[in-house]
């Protein structure tokens, strides 16, 4: 699978940012996205499922189906199923999560994000917003 990184775009208490580009969606069979391990001092050495948000666009003129991959055995004992989301036609923007760590976060502490379809077109942004707020 072709995967292209997504680096988080962090949200800091009691402040602002600017609007981000985010990353040109990398679409087709076997390809999307990975929100990659964050080794930084100060953080857990893993994506923040639980503090991530995810803003996909769609500038093509059919709607578009983005998957977030099922990460493994689930806090409850049974295998979760991708979290599949339809983004709308032309100018859709959707925001997926936050996500739960035993759903979705990947053995190798990542987070994976599927697009199938190669006629999608659009942007894909993981925003990380603070803990305890």
């Amino acid at each position: 699978m072709a995967r292209t990184a997504v680096a988080y775009t962090n949200w800091a208490a009691n402040s602002s940012i600017t609007d981000v580009a985010g990353t040109t969606i990398n679409g087709g069979t076997g390809n999307g996205h990975v929100i990659p391990a964050s080794p930084a001092a100060g953080t857990s050495g893993r994506a923040e499922p639980e503090l991530t948000i995810l803003r996909v666009t769609n500038t093509h003129g059919s709607a578009h189906n983005v998957s977030v991959v099922a990460g493994g055995l689930a806090a409850r004992g049974s295998y979760e199923t991708n979290l599949t989301v339809s983004v709308a036609a032309t100018t859709g923007v959707r925001w997926i999560g936050p996500f739960e760590s035993a759903s979705y976060l990947q053995t190798d502490g990542t987070i994976l994000v599927d697009v199938a379809d190669a006629a999608h077109t659009g942007t894909i942004t993981a925003f990380k917003f603070p803990r305890g707020i």
